[in-house]
């Protein structure tokens, strides 16, 4: 986990999570934890935010997934970044609680396809997605905009509770960060 100082930008940062420091004002990102699909110094880095579900699944959505296996997939805001635009990932854990195999921007004919091969393959729908330039995520971590974490199996059970798991998981990194957490948006209310 990188709190403080430099970032090591030669770090490959695919599979892992960001949770936004308690500062951090952007409302696209305010109290959200993003999964990092992608980076690289090259092409930047490509990722969804996990703990902003719509409260919508596919078929409330669109009419044309009320038939079919998919109606109940539950839909996220996966980011500020082309939010018309719908990504299906699906994953399997592995053996370790921080281990999994991810299909990400996969079309719902593959979901299909991993779903009758797997019962064990988990999937979940993303309106949009969250992407940095080469370099701006590694200015941000410097920034101490971004805390980064190793993803793990709890967080993918508890995608649906809004700021429930950013505050536990930020929270729990020390008593100066429970006190940011638990802090008012606005401090004027306090």
């Amino acid at each position: 986990m990188n709190l403080t100082g430099r970032y090591q930008t030669k770090q490959c940062l695919s599979g892992s999570i960001l949770l936004s420091h308690p500062s951090l004002q952007d409302p696209n990102f305010a109290k959200t934890i993003v999964f990092l699909s992608a980076h690289s110094d090259d092409m930047g880095t490509v990722g969804v935010i996990l703990n902003r579900p719509l409260g919508q699944n596919l078929a409330q959505l669109d009419n044309q997934f009320k038939i079919g296996s998919f109606g109940n997939t539950p839909v996220f805001e996966g980011g500020p970044v082309e939010k018309d635009k719908l990504i299906v990932a699906a994953w399997e854990w592995l053996d370790s609680p921080t281990s999994f195999k991810l299909y990400f921007g996969i079309d719902l004919e593959k979901a299909e396809s991993l779903r009758s091969e797997n019962d064990k393959i988990n999937i979940a729908c993303f309106l949009g997605h969250s992407g940095w330039s080469p370099g701006q995520l590694e200015d941000e971590l410097d920034q101490n905009s971004w805390i980064v974490s190793s993803l793990n199996h709890d967080l993918f059970l508890e995608m649906d509770q809004k700021n429930k798991m950013w505050k536990k998981l930020v929270g729990g990194m020390g008593d100066d960060f429970k006190l940011l957490v638990d802090a008012p948006d606005d401090p004027q209310v306090n």
